[in-house]
């Protein structure tokens, strides 16, 4: 349910700004899309597993947080992002 150190480094060199940047707002919302993709995936084998749902919910809600600061922040990031990781906003 945890991304590998692999996932994680791979997302973080495609939605990297700069050499060291591994927290901007972009790279947080990428892992957690990626984290939340996972879940999903649980929760169709797992339907009952109400505890990683919530997990899931307060991910969802952070995701769209970060997503809410970018978008007050820079707009044309935010939208790059949108498109680039296939969020329906």
């Amino acid at each position: 349910m945890t991304l590998v150190k692999e996932q994680k480094e791979k997302v973080i060199q495609t939605y990297k700004k700069h050499g060291t940047d591994t927290g901007s707002a972009q790279v947080q919302v990428a892992i957690l899309t990626e984290r939340i993709n996972e879940l999903t995936a649980h929760f169709k084998a797992n339907p009952k597993d109400h505890h990683s749902r919530r997990g899931l919910l307060k991910m969802v809600s952070l995701r769209r947080k970060l997503l809410e600061y970018l978008k007050s922040t820079d707009r044309t990031e935010y939208k790059s992002l949108i498109d680039r990781l296939n969020l329906r906003k």
